[in-house]
């Protein structure tokens, strides 16, 4: 199964990596509170984030392709 694409507002810093600020999820932009994690294989970038709606998303992001995917969508529960 392919992961859904996701349109990513990224920030690429000083080492030229790109990071997620924002993105847009069925028509809504959610912007990136924190990022929570990020991990690296030699083909892509992770990222787990705290978003803007209250949930948490893996956001991956493909190195030779310049694409970003949706890995994962998580509600955080209500305390």
């Amino acid at each position: 199964m392919e992961s859904p694409r996701v349109k990513v507002e990224a920030y690429a810093g000083y080492k030229g990596e790109e990071t997620p600020r924002a993105f847009v999820l069925a028509g809504i932009r959610v912007t990136v509170g924190e990022i929570i994690e990020r991990w690296y294989t030699e083909t892509h970038s992770y990222f787990r984030v705290r978003a803007s709606d209250m949930k948490r998303y893996v956001l991956r992001y493909h190195l030779d392709e310049g694409v970003w995917e949706l890995v994962m969508e998580e509600r955080v529960p209500d305390k």
